[in-house]
This record gives C-alpha cells, structure tokens and sequence, in this order.
C-alpha cells in the first residue's frame, strides 16, 4: 500500500471511507488538521498526498493564511513526482497550483446527481450516470495539460486527471453516512436559499445504499493510484 498523508481543513471533512480501505491493507491515513495549526508533513513522508474538502474558499488566504503554505506544499508534492487526489475543495486547490483558475459554479450542487462523460481513466470505475454525492458552490476550469474526468448537468468540470498521477474529484466518493450527518450539521447554511441543485438533508440520507456503491468507487480509485504509483517507483 502505498504511504498516503491526507491535509484536512476542518474537523468534521475526514477520510472518510478511504480510512476503511487503508485498513483493509494494514495501514493507516494520517492527517493535518491544517486550520488547527498543525503542522505539514515532509515530503519523504508519504507516496499520495490526499487534499480534502473544506467549506472556505481556496481564495480566502487572509481568513484563513494557512492556505498559502498549502497551496506551496502542494505544488511541491507535484513537481517532487508525487501522487495526489484532491476532493472538492481539494481538488479546486490542486486545480488552482496547476493553472486552473477557480471560479463560482453558475448554481450551488448539494445532494445526489449523475455524473456523465466519464473519462477512459476513471470509466471501469464510476458508470456513465452514476449517482455520486456533490457539495459544491465553487469550480475550477481544467489545468493545462490536464483532462476532464466526468461533468454533470449543474457543473461542466467535475474532475480532472494530470499525467495519469494527479485527480481531483469535484464530487465526494468518499461520504459515509456520518460523514454527510456532520457535513449537514456543520454545513446547513449551505443549504439556504433553495436552488435547482440543493437537495434538502431528508432526501441527501434517504437512501443508505448509496454509500456503499461510491465507497466501492473510492476504493478502486485509490487502488488504481496505488497501481500506478508502484509502477512509477518500478520506472524509476
């Protein structure tokens, strides 16, 4: 298994699945709690750094300046031939120390939506019109030299992969149905006003079953970045 560090923003948007799947294989996923001050890893600490969710802004470096020092860390875990996945805030982050600038999304996305265009990477994975799990009001545009991943009706770019190590990920594969209850507890201003997009909280958890079909995904992605970046260390 690959050694994977995740930078987390806020208490209640951890790991999330991903933690099941690390110790399925043993291991574990340590994190930073970056707004709480704690510190960054060195970069020969880890294979995979996994960029989380967070409901700031990537933006708002003087609410919140510990974002500066990431953004420079990520782009130093890319340039060092790192493996990275970013999840919605994330995934804007690494978008942003790529060239993607990021911008509002044209309509907030909270709740279940299909995903289509799947990129070939990704298209084993995640079904065309696959029903994933979205909290978003920002996007990003593709980096250069990057490639869509999948869109949905609400938002054009719901992912891109960049030199077949890098993804990030608009929507979250990785929501247990904790991990939403808190999302919704410590996120449901989000919610207000409603819009075309904006599920209410009953119809988010209506349906348990949706949880284990994108842990599944989560998990075949990670596998996949844990394929490829055994390979890379086999090419040298």
């Amino acid at each position: 298994m690959m050694r994977i560090h995740a930078l987390q923003h806020v208490a209640f948007e951890g790991v999330g699945s991903m933690a099941g799947w690390a110790r399925a294989l043993g291991g574990d996923i340590p994190c930073s709690l970056l707004s709480a001050g704690e510190p960054l890893p060195t970069l020969d600490s880890f294979d995979c750094l996994v960029v989380m969710g967070g409901p700031m802004n990537i933006y708002q470096e003087d609410r919140h300046p510990w974002l500066r020092a990431e953004k420079r860390f990520i782009e130093q875990a890319i340039a060092a031939g790192k493996t990275a996945l970013g999840i919605c805030l994330g995934a804007q982050l690494i978008a942003d120390v790529l060239g993607g600038r990021v911008v509002r999304n044209p309509q907030r996305e909270i709740g279940w939506f299909p995903l289509t265009g799947i990129h070939p990477w990704a298209r084993e994975i995640i079904p065309e019109q696959a029903q994933v799990m979205h909290w978003h009001g920002d996007t990003f545009l593709i980096p250069p030299g990057a490639e869509r991943l999948a869109r949905s009706e609400a938002c054009q770019n719901q992912g891109f992969i960049f030199q077949g190590r890098v993804l990030g990920l608009q929507f979250h594969l990785e929501t247990t149905p904790e991990s939403l209850a808190a999302l919704i507890e410590n996120g449901g201003d989000d919610l207000n006003p409603p819009g075309p997009y904006v599920q209410s909280p009953e119809e988010m958890l209506a349906d348990p079953g949706r949880f284990p079909t994108i842990n599944a995904m989560m998990a075949a992605i990670l596998d996949r970045l844990d394929d490829g970046q055994k390979q890379q260390k086999i090419n040298g």
